[in-house]
């Protein structure tokens, strides 16, 4: 009886050494990946001077909801978030109504800015924000970062690989514009979002983003950029190293070329909404070192 108890007791001290050996081995890696993890909305304390006003631009194809999670965090850590609708009625026009909403606006007056652009968007900051003091950073988001001259064909095509990069027949439906002089809408076929636009999301995600995406009037692809507000203002860029519209290349090439500093992240075109902590953290960052 005495051997058996002896027995039995030793395996029991051997399961619970075990059993603690894996919770401290778990406890091991969880705070190893806690400590590796950047810090994000919920842990951001500012220390800069006047707390600047984020102003969110979308691209094509979506429309303001796609910086939803985004927004959340930044007003979570305390900021004043504007997410104003982007015409995408053409890059002049677009960025005509971004510049008037920025220096015509009550609400901003007298408040320094963060400027942030999501892939068409990035355009329109790039040529919305020039002679506006009070932006003091351009933010992009998988976006196109022009120079002047440049459209935005030539972009998609400077690298190899964007799944907008066809024939156009076989990537959008076209729709005329009422009074658009020859103009037409471009709505990305609903077939291709789920592994073109919206890769890295849900099924049912990415098919209420086909449905429900806002078209981009298609003279907007061959109209040249103006004058470039990041040749004046700094700049940060996020860029999704599984991005299917905007090579990865070519989102680097753009970046580095406005001298933005460069966040990387495995994402696809749509990383404001598939990793929008990484997103608002950048957006802070940027906040935080251009304050006064």
């Amino acid at each position: 009886m005495s051997l058996q108890w002896t027995a039995h007791h030793r395996r029991l001290r051997l399961i619970v050494l075990a059993a603690l050996v894996t919770v401290a081995a778990v406890l091991g890696v969880t705070a190893q990946a806690a400590s590796a993890r950047p810090a994000g909305p919920g842990t951001f304390h500012w220390s800069g001077g006047p707390k600047p006003v984020i102003v969110l631009e979308h691209g094509a194809w979506a429309d303001a909801s796609s910086w939803d999670r985004v927004i959340q965090l930044l007003r979570e850590d305390g900021f004043t978030v504007y997410a104003p609708p982007n015409p995408l009625r053409g890059l002049p026009q677009d960025s005509a109504s971004l510049h008037a909403f920025l220096t015509q606006n009550a609400a901003l007056a007298g408040q320094p800015v963060i400027l942030v652009g999501h892939s068409y968007g990035g355009a329109v900051v790039t040529n919305s924000a020039v002679g506006d003091p009070a932006v003091k950073a351009l933010v992009y988001v998988d976006a196109f970062i022009p120079d002047q001259g440049e459209t935005l064909l030539q972009l998609v095509y400077a690298q190899p690989g964007s799944c907008l990069g066809s024939n156009p027949a076989d990537v959008f439906n076209f729709v005329p514009i009422p009074g658009g002089s020859g103009d037409v809408d471009t709505y990305i076929k609903q077939s291709l979002v789920p592994g073109c636009f919206a890769s890295g999301l849900p099924t049912g995600q990415a098919a209420v983003i086909a449905a429900t995406q806002r078209p981009l009037a298609a003279s907007a692809l061959s109209e040249p950029s103006g004058t470039p507000a990041w040749k004046t203002i700094p700049s940060w860029a996020v860029v999704g190293t599984t991005d299917q519209v905007i090579p990865p290349a070519e989102l680097t090439f753009m970046a580095q070329r406005a001298d933005a500093r460069i966040t990387r992240v495995h994402a696809g075109h749509l990383s404001m909404i598939t990793d929008s902590g990484t997103v608002a953290t950048v957006i802070e960052q940027a906040a935080e070192d251009t304050s006064s």
